[in-house]
C-alpha cells in the first residue's frame, strides 16, 4: 500500500485484482507481500527508500513482460531491481519490485570471447572470469564490479575507471531483447528487425521517427547533444540515440541505455568486448596543487595513458592514514598537493616500456614535486591502486553513526576540470563539509566526492538541500553534466530540464510519454515534474549496532553470501536490523519473528562477507553473537562441559553416526523431522540425506626420529569416514613418511577440537574452554611452539589459526605443508587428466587456496575451478540443520561440475565435501587422499 504521510512505514498489501493479476503473470510462489521481503529487498546503495508493495521473482523475459502488462492495466508502478548498488534512487519503487537477478544470470561467450551474450543478472566480475581465458572483458570497468550487474550497467550507461565514452555500454552494444510496458518483446538482433517493431508498436515506431527528425532539424538542440555526449554523461535520457542511428529500432535499443528501467526491461543484451593487455605500469605523480595536476592531463592522455586518477589534498591525507600506504604519500607534507595515478597497458613488454618513455617525456616542464617511478606489479603497484580505492573505504567506515555516504559525480569538459575542482572545493568548504575528499577518472573530466550529511537532521538535510543548488550551478557554468556514471536517479531528476534546456526537456517528456504512456515504470527517475524530489523519501541509519553501523547498505557482500537465493544476504540482515530499530512495536515484532531462521539461523557464518565489504563489516560474526545471546546460562555451561568431556563427546557422536547409517532413509527422516519439530531445527540435523559413515578414532603418534612437524587431525574427519578411501589422517601420515617428514600428534588428540563448532553455535564458553585445553596441548606437543601444527581440515586451520594471538604457536593448513614440505620429494607417475575442485571459504581466509591448486595440479594435467564457485553453505552443521542453505548455494556451481566429465573431484575440508558431493551426485574427497593414491617417492 501507498502511504503518503510517511512513505518509509510499510504496511501489508490486501489481495486485489493487481496483485492477481501479477500472481497469475509470475507464480504465486514467487510473489510476496510479506514485510519481511518487502523491507529486505527496499533498500540498496543510495540514500533513499521507497517500500514496495509487492515483490516478484520472475524467472524469464515472458514472466517480466506479463508482470508489467499488469501493473500498467491497472497503473500501479513497477521497478526492476538487480545488484542494488545505485547509489542515485533508481531501484526503489512504492508498487511492485522485480527482482531481475535471482533467475537471469546467463552468460554465453561467443566467437572466442570477441562477443557476449548475457542476462541482466550476471555480475560484471561473473562475466570477465567467463571471458578472461580468451584474454576479453566487457567495455564498462565500473569499480562496483563484484556486485553489479550487467543489467544496472546498462540502466545506468556505468563506465569506470578506463572505459572512457569509448568502450561504454552504448558503444559496445550489439544487441538486445527489450520488454515494452505494453508486454511487447522486441528484440533488435534479427534483419528485419525494424520492421517487426513497425508491425508490433507502430505507434512507438512513428514515434521515435518523429523525435528523430525533431531533434536533428534543430541546430541548437544539435549543437548541445554533440558537447553533452563528448563527456561522460547520464544525465536524463541518451538524445545521441537520435543523431547517431537512423532506424526506429536502433533508436530505441540505444534508448534504453541508460534509461534506468524507466522505458521497458533489457532481458538480454549482446556486447561487443575489449581485448585485457598483457603488459601494464602504474606510476604515481604527486604536483603541487590543483591547476599543475590538471595541466598534466591533457599531455598524458596524448602519450596514451589508460587511466588517470585524481586524487586532491584531503584525498591524500586520507589514504596517508590507511595500513601500508605507499611511501610517495606516507612521507609526504601535504599542503595544497594533487596527485595522479597513472597507468598505461600495452601488449607487449616493448611496447609497455616505449609507453612509459613517452608518459615521462610528456611530463617534462610540468614540475612533478614527487613521482613513485612506474611499477609493472606485485606489491608496490597493489599499495598505489589502494591509495586510490581505499579512499571510499576509509572515509564511509569513518563517518559519524548514523551519517549517511553519500558518494556523487559530475563530469566537465577536460579544460575546465582546473577551476570546476577549485570551485568544488570552495563549495564543499562553505557548506562546511570538512571531511569530504574528491577524486576521480581525470582523463574524462569525471570528479567524484563524498560527504557525509546525518540526512535524518533537519538542519542537515537544509544544508544538503542548499549545497545541491550550488552545486547544479557550478557545474553547469563549466558546461559540465550533474551525472557522469552514477544514472540520474531521483537525486538529479529536477535538475534534468535546468541541464539540457526546454526543448530537449520535452524531448525526453515524449520519449517517456511514448513507451510508457500509462507512467508506470519506475515512476520519479530519470525525469520529473517534482522540483523537491531529490530530498524526499530519504532514507534513516539508525544505530542498532558498532559492528555493523557503518554499513552503507552497498550489497557487495551478496554476491560471496551462501545464503542470498535462500533467505537474506549481510545487507539484507543488517537493513532487517535497522527496521527493526525504527518501525512500530507491532511490525518489530513481525520481523523479530522472521529474523531468527532468515537471518540468524541461515547465516553460513563464513564471513566471506567481510573480505568485499568496502568498510570491513563481519555479518557472519554479528550473526554468531546472536546466537550466543538467545543462549541462557545452562546452555553456556553445557557447553563448556562438552568442551572439558570432548574426547568421550566424540566417541558418542561416532557410534550415533554409525547407528544412524544402519537405519533406513526413510525411518531416519522421519525420526528427525520428529525430534526438528519438538526440539528445533537449530538443534537437531536433517537426517534424510545421505551420510557417510563413522571415521576412526584419533589417537596420538610418536614418530622413532625428531619429529619435523605436530600433525592436528581433525575431529570433522574422525566423525565422518573417508568410505571406501583411504581416511585423511592415513594419508597425510602416508605421504609424510614417503616425504620422509616425521609428525607427533599430540596424546590428547581424542579429546581435541579447533573450537569452531562453540563459536558457530554461539557457546562462548564452551569455545573459550576448548581454546584453553588445545592451546596447552599444542604448546607442550609442539615444544613451546617451535614445531609447526598442521592441520587437515581447513575450517579448523582457521579456527586454531586464532592461537596465535594468545598461544606462540604457527598453524598451517596440511595442503600448505604438503606444497611446502612433501611435494618436492615426491613424484606423480601417472597424473590425472582433470581434476574439479572446490576451493573452501576458509582457504579465503586462510589465504592459501593458491596451495590447494598447486597440490591440485600435482594431480591432474587439468585442474578446474568452476566459475561460479563459492561458499557451499555446509557450514559445519548448517548444511545438517538447514539443508536448504547448501541446496541453494551450490546449485549454480553443481550444475557446472555436472557439466563437464571429471577423473577426480577434490576440496580440503569434510563438510565442504560432504556438501558438493550431496549437490552434484560425484565422490569429493580430501585433495591429499587423492594425492596419496598417486604419489610414489621421488627417484
Amino acid at each position: 500500500m501507498n502511504h503518503p504521510d510517511h512513505p518509509g512505514r510499510p504496511g501489508e498489501s490486501a489481495a486485489d485484482p493487481w496483485l492477481d493479476d501479477v500472481c497469475s503473470a509470475v507464480s504465486s510462489d514467487r510473489v510476496s507481500t510479506r514485510l519481511t521481503d518487502r523491507l529486505a529487498l527496499a533498500h540498496d546503495a543510495s540514500h533513499y527508500l521507497r517500500v514496495p508493495d509487492a515483490v516478484a521473482y520472475a524467472n524469464s523475459t515472458a514472466e517480466v513482460a506479463a508482470a508489467i502488462a499488469a501493473c500498467t492495466r491497472f497503473g500501479r508502478p513497477a521497478t526492476f531491481r538487480s545488484g542494488g548498488t545505485s547509489l542515485s534512487g533508481q531501484a526503489q519503487s512504492d508498487g511492485l519490485l522485480l527482482d531481475t537477478r535471482r533467475h537471469f544470470t546467463g552468460i554465453e561467450v561467443i566467437d572466442r570471447g570477441e562477443r557476449v551474450r548475457v542476462q541482466p543478472g550476471a555480475t560484471v566480475r561473473a562475466i570477465n572470469t567467463r571471458l578472461a581465458p580468451y584474454g576479453r572483458k566487457l567495455g564498462p570497468d565500473p569499480a562496483s564490479e563484484i556486485a553489479c550487474t550487467i543489467g544496472g550497467v546498462i540502466a545506468n550507461n556505468s563506465s569506470g575507471m578506463e572505459c572512457g565514452t569509448e568502450s561504454n555500454t552504448y558503444r559496445t552494444l550489439e544487441s538486445m531483447v527489450i520488454v515494452l510496458p505494453s508486454g511487447t518483446i522486441v528484440d533488435t538482433a534479427p534483419p528485419d528487425a525494424d520492421d517487426r517493431l513497425r508491425t508490433a508498436e507502430p505507434l512507438v515506431w512513428q514515434g521515435l521517427l518523429r523525435l528523430r527528425d525533431r531533434v536533428r532539424s534543430n541546430p541548437r538542440s544539435r549543437e548541445l547533444i554533440e558537447q553533452q555526449y563528448s563527456i561522460k554523461n547520464t544525465m536524463g535520457y541518451g538524445l545521441n540515440s537520435f543523431l547517431d542511428h537512423d532506424d526506429p529500432v536502433d533508436i530505441l535499443a540505444h534508448l534504453m541505455i541508460g534509461s534506468e528501467g524507466t522505458l521497458g526491461f533489457v532481458g538480454e543484451a549482446t556486447l561487443r568486448t575489449v581485448p585485457v593487455p598483457r603488459a601494464v605500469a602504474t606510476g604515481l605523480l604527486v604536483l603541487d596543487s590543483i591547476h599543475r595536476a590538471t595541466e598534466a592531463i591533457e599531455p598524458l592522455v596524448a602519450a596514451g595513458v589508460r587511466s588517470l586518477e585524481l586524487m586532491d589534498s584531503a584525498s591524500l591525507r586520507v589514504t596517508q592514514r590507511l595500513p601500508a600506504a605507499d611511501p610517495v604519500i606516507e612521507g609526504l607534507r601535504v599542503d595544497a598537493h594533487t596527485a595522479l595515478l597513472v597507468e598505461v597497458a600495452a601488449d607487449r613488454e616493448e611496447e609497455l616500456a616505449e609507453l612509459v618513455q613517452g608518459v615521462e617525456r610528456s611530463l617534462t616542464g610540468l614540475a612533478v614535486g614527487v613521482s613513485s617511478g612506474f611499477v609493472r606489479g606485485g606489491a608496490r603497484r597493489t599499495a598505489l591502486w589502494r591509495a586510490r580505492k581505499g579512499l571510499y573505504t576509509a572515509v564511509a567506515g569513518a563517518r559519524p553513526a548514523g551519517a549517511t555516504a553519500l558518494l556523487e559525480d559530475v563530469a566537465v569538459p577536460v579544460p575546465e576540470l582546473s577551476a570546476a575542482t577549485a570551485g568544488l572545493t570552495r563549495l564543499l568548504e562553505g557548506h562546511q563539509y570538512t571531511d569530504a575528499v574528491i577524486f576521480g577518472h581525470a582523463k574524462d573530466g569525471n570528479l567524484h566526492f563524498l560527504i557525509c550529511p546525518d540526512l535524518d537532521d533537519t538542519v542537515e538535510r537544509r544544508r544538503y538541500e542548499r549545497f545541491s543548488e550550488d552545486l547544479v550551478d557550478l557545474v553547469l557554468s563549466h558546461r559540465g553534466t550533474l551525472k557522469a556514471e552514477h544514472g540520474t536517479g531521483r537525486i538529479m531528476a529536477p535538475f534534468v530540464r535546468r541541464q539540457f534546456g526546454d526543448e530537449l526537456f520535452d524531448v525526453m517528456t515524449e520519449v517517456k510519454r511514448l513507451l510508457d504512456p500509462a507512467g508506470v515504470l519506475n515512476p520519479g527517475v530519470v525525469i520529473t515534474d517534482d522540483p523537491q524530489a531529490h530530498v524526499r523519501h530519504m532514507k534513516s541509519l539508525p544505530v542498532v549496532d558498532p559492528a555493523v553501523d557503518t554499513c552503507v547498505e552497498c550489497g557487495y557482500c551478496e554476491t560471496v553470501c551462501p545464503s542470498r537465493g535462500v533467505t537474506t544476504t549481510p545487507r539484507q540482515r543488517i537493513v532487517l536490523m535497522r527496521e527493526m530499530a525504527r518501525l512500530p512495536e507491532e511490525d518489530r515484532r513481525r520481523l523479530e519473528d522472521d529474523f531468527a531462521y532468515e537471518a540468524i539461523q541461515t547465516c553460513a557464518a563464513d564471513s566471506l562477507c567481510q573480505t568485499v565489504c568496502p568498510v570491513g563489516i563481519d555479518t557472519g560474526k554479528v550473526m554468531k553473537g546472536m546466537r550466543a545471546e538467545r543462549l541462557g546460562g545452562m546452555a553456556q555451561a553445557a557447553g563448556r562441559s562438552a568442551a572439558r568431556h570432548f574426547a568421550g563427546l566424540s566417541t558418542g557422536l561416532r557410534g550415533g553416526i554409525g547407528a544412524a547409517n544402519v537405519v533406513p532413509a526413510a525411518v531416519r527422516r522421519r525420526v528427525s523431522d520428529g525430534a526438528r519439530r519438538r526440539i528445533g531445527r537449530e538443534w537437531v540435523p536433517d537426517l534424510g540425506g545421505p551420510l557417510p559413515g563413522a571415521g576412526a578414532r584419533r589417537r596420538g603418534r610418536t614418530p622413532t626420529g625428531p619429529a619435523r612437524a605436530v600433525y592436528f587431525p581433525a575431529c570433522v574427519n574422525s566423525l565422518f569416514g573417508p568410505g571406501d578411501g583411504v581416511s585423511v589422517e592415513d594419508a597425510v601420515l602416508r605421504l609424510a613418511g614417503l616425504a620422509d617428514v616425521p609428525l607427533l600428534v599430540p596424546p590428547e588428540i581424542a579429546g581435541l577440537c579447533c573450537g569452531t563448532p562453540w563459536e558457530s553455535k554461539g557457546l562462548h564458553a564452551g569455545q573459550e574452554e576448548m581454546s584453553r585445553i588445545v592451546g596447552d596441548a599444542l604448546v607442550k606437543a609442539s615444544d613451546g611452539g617451535r614445531l609447526t601444527v598442521v592441520v587437515d581440515a581447513s575450517s579448523c586451520a582457521h579456527g586454531l589459526s586464532r592461537l596465535g594471538e594468545t598461544h606462540a604457536l604457527e598453524t598451517i593448513d596440511v595442503v600448505t605443508f604438503v606444497r611446502r614440505h612433501i611435494l618436492p620429494h615426491i613424484e606423480i607417475p601417472a597424473p590425472l587428466d582433470r581434476v574439479a575442485v572446490h576451493p573452501t571459504c576458509s582457504a579465503v581466509h586462510l589465504g592459501n587456496t593458491d596451495d590447494l591448486l598447486a597440490v591440485a595440479r600435482a594431480c591432474a594435467r587439468e585442474v578446474d575451478v568452476p566459475p561460479s564457485w563459492g561458499c557451499c553453505g555446509f557450514a559445519g552443521d548448517r548444511g545438517l540443520l538447514h539443508p536448504e542453505l547448501t541446496a541453494a548455494a551450490t546449485s549454480a556451481q553443481a550444475g557446472e561440475v555436472r557439466g563437464r566429465d571429471y577423473d577426480a573431484y577434490v576440496s580440503h575440508n569434510r563438510t565442504c565435501e560432504m556438501g558438493m558431493s550431496r549437490a552434484t551426485g560425484r565422490p569429493y574427497q580430501h585433495v591429499v587422499q587423492l594425492l596419496s593414491t598417486l604419489a610414489k617417492p621421488r627417484g
